[in-house]
């Protein structure tokens, strides 16, 4: 069953944003991942979590939740986590379909 993966976040610097989406594409790859769309995210309709604000989406799809974990806990990934951290603000979850 493949797996989604979705990241809602707050962008917090644009030029550490550009640096991190130029790098992490090839992470994702590396785990047999694929981004599948990216975007920018209205104002939302309800928010009775009380979430943070944010203002980017990505999706992105893996074969499997193994895959999925793999990635976000390897250390290609990792590597990139400094740079994440002054990019964005971010909450990333999976979604079983």
């Amino acid at each position: 069953m493949s797996i989604t993966v979705i990241g809602i976040f707050k962008t917090l610097s644009l030029e550490d944003f550009e640096l991190y989406r130029s790098q992490v594409g090839i992470s994702i790859a590396l785990y047999g991942g694929s981004v599948v769309r990216r975007g920018e995210c209205a104002e939302p309709f309800w928010n009775q979590l009380n979430t943070n604000s944010f203002d980017t989406f990505v999706e992105l799809s893996f074969p499997n939740m193994d895959d999925a974990k793999r990635w976000s806990e390897s250390p290609e990934y990792s590597a990139l986590l400094p740079v994440r951290e002054r990019a964005m603000e971010l909450t990333l979850f999976a979604v079983k379909t």
